[in-house]
């Protein structure tokens, strides 16, 4: 379960255990067990953490209203539009499977 920050009335901040599904209800103070709203007191971390944590906790946190797209152009764009729209390969193949690059990068070397 994750915590989050509260702020008793009478005795101040503190910090609760609650389950991710009770995270917009209040919370009983430890000292005096009154009922206290949850509250920001700091932000998250996420210039501390790495890339896989971070793309993680937005996966979790993306909105159920706006699912992720899986088309990431827009309309009109070379790369999703027709067949016709594409521009022709500028790899040359031969006979024997070898591929080139031609006009680009002649020094290197392709696989």
């Amino acid at each position: 379960m994750p915590y989050y920050d509260y702020s008793c009335p009478d005795c101040g901040p503190f910090t609760g255990f609650a389950a991710m599904s009770d995270f917009d209800q209040p919370c009983a103070c430890p000292t005096c067990a009154a009922s206290s709203p949850r509250v920001l007191l700091r932000a998250p971390a996420f210039a501390n953490m790495d890339g896989t944590r971070r793309t993680a906790i937005a996966t979790n946190e993306r909105a159920q209203h706006a699912p992720k797209s899986t088309k990431s152009h827009g309309p009109g764009c070379s790369c999703c539009g027709s067949a016709s729209k594409k521009l022709p390969s500028r790899t040359l193949h031969r006979p024997d499977g070898s591929k080139s690059f031609p006009a680009a990068r002649p020094w290197m070397i392709s696989h």
